[in-house]
């Protein structure tokens, strides 16, 4: 019998892929790459026309010793990873090191782990596609050149542990941008008047003014607002036209991933991170009844809504069997893709509708089940008839004035029986009904209402809005998008504060620092350009060296000019009046990781820092750190309450000589039995806030409730944990599980402080869930 070894990236997906298979099928995981270049230097070889080097991954060299071995004795290697251009570059460190012990090695691409997919793919085995390896290391060199040469120049003018990226840097810079335009918008007043008539029948019209003297109606003030209330509330408002149409809204197409990004983020509160974490596991296969694990969803790293004829054939018929042969257009539905989408894979769609999240209620953790329900659904309604809108626009004249309402109601729900999409701003809501009228009916007034507003800045990005913009601008690929918005966080540049991005200090000033150095890598078309030529590559049009020789040519002389010009924030100082109550020395203004602050000017000798602001003049005054009464363990010094890149925390007094910190004390003991911790609140890599203990790591409690000073009626606990659930506050003790039940996400027990091994909702509210 002949043997297969197959290699796929994740062992969850060799658990699922093995299961399907019989014997002579041997599946093993590689764990993601097993090559990259060198994590402590460049590893391009740019006088040898930028030739990479790569090194074994550490940790990854027993698992190649293994995949070897492994196709020593197979007849043939299957190499499987992802099927997209980081699942090449897999394939073909791979196929490098086995080709010394088995020629035989050939790609296979599964774009759905199901057992018929898995079994297609493996019986019609293909060859390594070089192009679509070329286009991953082109990019791969690419970032490494501009990482490796701008970094270091950070290091050296700004601060230690700074970063650049080809793409990251731009995405920062759109949060920048778009504070700059919150800060110099000029808010204007204006006023809207709407009349509430009766035409004797209900229901009542709301009319908004929209035109005055046959021009669209402005009111910059109250008195010009009062002038046309009077001059309404005299006049007789008279029907003038009545325009009736039907309108209809088709269904989103599937989603492709960075639809899918946007649509968790507005409808979960999902990061895209966490999107893409729940999605790959999804596609990569869950148990769902005993069976086995099965993959429900198909690849999620894909920019074209085309959906293979056979899924399009069951979602009609599971519309027509379960929904109603009325929601069934009379053709299938068919969406274009985008101009630049590569279509190599499908829209992200279930891999078999049969498997509704009705009949998986149960059989999958919560995040699973959430983002599965959305695929399903936004699939199935895609396949659906349009809903369709009753849409009445009455036109209401009152002398020199006309006044407009304007009317839907929904005449068939089509689609939107199933599935409705996500909103990033809210909408302005028309009536939902309007009653019936004639040209020429006079209304009969009821009550004027006049609202003074004001124009409002751009809106700061959410994580939707954000990967939205990316994907408008040609930044980056949807692929990429979840590592961005991750990494600008994680260096603090930006900062999400009630689920909108802010730039931090630190952002803002690197952004300018790389605008004025690096105009051509900051630009948003030459950045959107080079996506459009990695993707040339890929298709074989462009070659990757040749790419590289015309980017480097330029940057090269970027760098070398910013080593001497780029400015030295380091070496810069604002001086001030402030004296030194060390040394009597004068402070001065110098830049740090968490921002600029007063340092003494005898540095190094003397290293008293200190926090300051400005007064409304610009004038800087030192702000003097908050004392407490709590006393250092280590020199017996009072500690004080001092701020750092994530927030305040206490240090002793007697810096620099005692360099002792610690959090700060909520007040609010840790529930865990035996520790005499207290809950500290702190910052996840995404930005969120979460409450943790100050014993971590010995103790692991944490959770995403907010503590709260209230005494539970029922063991007297001095605090109860808090959260908002569609609009309610719900509470609950954490001692004894009093009162609303605990969300059901991953799960620490506060007896042991063990992460309990499945999701599972906790009996008697004894766990509070942990940071994912």
């Amino acid at each position: 019998m002949s043997r297969s070894l197959i290699v796929v990236e994740s062992p969850a997906k060799a658990r699922t892929i093995s299961k399907y298979l019989g014997k002579g099928h041997q599946v093993k995981a590689s764990i993601g790459h097993v090559k990259d270049l060198p994590r402590k230097r460049l590893g391009v070889d740019i006088d040898n026309d930028f030739e990479p080097e790569y090194v074994v991954i550490r940790g990854k060299k027993k698992i190649l010793d293994e995949i070897r071995k492994e196709a020593s004795k197979a007849d043939q290697v299957l190499l499987a990873p992802d099927p997209d251009r980081e699942g090449e570059a897999i394939a073909w460190h791979i196929a490098q090191e086995v080709a010394k012990v088995n020629s035989k090695v050939f790609r296979v691409l599964f774009h759905e782990v199901t057992p018929k997919a898995v079994r297609e793919a493996i019986s019609k085995p293909g060859s390594l596609d070089q192009n679509k390896y070329d286009s991953q290391q082109a990019r791969r060199v690419l970032d490494r050149l501009v990482g490796y040469e701008i970094s270091p120049l950070l290091w050296r003018k700004v601060s230690q542990g700074l970063s650049a990226g080809r793409v990251q840097s731009v995405a920062v810079r759109l949060v920048v941008q778009r504070e700059e335009e919150i800060k110099a918008f000029i808010s204007e007043e204006y006023w809207t008047i709407t009349a509430l008539l009766d035409a004797s029948n209900p229901p009542e019209i709301k009319a908004r003014l929209v035109l005055e003297n046959g021009k669209k109606f402005k009111a910059g003030n109250k008195e010009k607002a009062d002038l046309v209330v009077a001059s309404l509330r005299k006049g007789e408002f008279k029907i003038s036209r009545v325009e009736k149409k039907k309108r209809t809204r088709r269904a989103p197409p599937p989603f492709i991933t960075s639809t899918m990004q946007q649509e968790a983020a507005r409808k979960l509160r999902f990061t895209a991170k966490r999107t893409m974490r729940v999605a790959q596991r999804l596609y990569e296969g869950l148990e769902v009844g005993g069976e086995g694990p099965m993959g429900l969803i198909t690849y999620m790293r894909t920019d074209s809504t085309r959906v293979s004829e056979s899924a399009i054939a069951e979602a009609r018929s599971f519309i027509e069997q379960s929904l109603g042969k009325e929601y069934l257009p009379e053709k299938p539905v068919r969406y274009k893709s985008k101009n630049k989408a590569q279509d190599a894979h499908e829209a992200i769609r279930p891999t078999s509708v049969t498997a509704s999240p009705e009949s998986l209620k149960g059989k999958l953790p919560r995040d699973e089940m959430r983002l599965y329900s959305l695929i399903w659904k936004r699939f199935v309604a895609s396949q659906m008839k349009p809903a369709v809108y009753d849409q009445i626009v009455i036109d209401i004249s009152c002398g020199a004035f006309l006044l407009r309402a304007t009317g839907s109601v929904l005449a068939f729900p089509g689609f939107s029986t199933l599935y409705v999409e996500g909103k990033d701003e809210e909408e302005e809501q028309e009536n939902t009904g309007l009653p019936k009228v004639e040209v020429g009916q006079v209304l009969v007034l009821k009550d004027i209402i006049s609202e003074q507003k004001f124009t409002q800045p751009p809106p700061r990005y959410l994580e939707s809005s954000l990967i939205k913009e990316l994907e408008e601008k040609g930044i980056g690929r949807p692929s990429t998008y979840a590592t961005i918005l991750s990494t600008i966080q994680d260096k603090g540049y930006v900062e999400k504060i009630e689920g909108r991005f802010h730039p931090t200090e630190l952002g803002e000033l690197v952004t300018g620092l790389l605008i004025e150095n690096f105009p051509k890598i900051m630009d948003i078309s030459f950045t959107a350009s080079m996506e459009d030529r990695l993707d040339k590559v890929q298709e074989g049009a462009v070659d990757w060296k040749q790419m590289l020789r015309d980017f480097y040519s330029h940057f090269k002389e970027a760098v070398e000019k910013a080593r001497t010009d780029m400015k030295n924030l380091k070496q810069e100082v604002e001086k001030t009046d402030i004296v030194c109550e060390k040394c009597g020395k004068p402070m001065v203004v110098r830049w740090g990781k968490a921002g600029k602050f007063l340092a003494c000017s005898g540095y190094p000798e003397c290293k008293n820092t200190k926090e300051f602001k400005r007064d409304e003049s610009g004038t800087i005054q030192a702000v003097e750190p908050e004392t407490t009464d709590e006393v250092c363990e280590k020199c017996g010094s009072p500690m004080v309450v001092k701020k750092g890149r994530f927030g305040k925390f206490l240090a002793c007094s007697s810096y620099p000589n005692c360099r002792n910190t610690k959090p700060i004390n909520s007040g609010f003991s840790c529930p865990v039995d035996g520790c005499n911790g207290f809950l500290v609140e702190r910052r996840s890599k995404g930005g969120r806030r979460f409450w943790g203990c100050s014993n971590y790591p010995k103790c692991t409690f944490a959770t995403w409730e907010s503590p709260k000073k209230e005494t539970c009626e029922n063991c007297n606990s001095p605090y109860l944990l808090t959260r908002m659930s569609r609009g309610k506050t719900l509470k609950r003790c954490p001692v004894c599980g009093f009162g609303d039940p605990p969300p059901k996400r991953r799960s620490y027990n506060p007896k042991t402080g063990h992460k309990k091994k499945r999701d599972t909702a906790v009996k008697g509210g004894k766990t509070a869930h942990t940071r994912t």
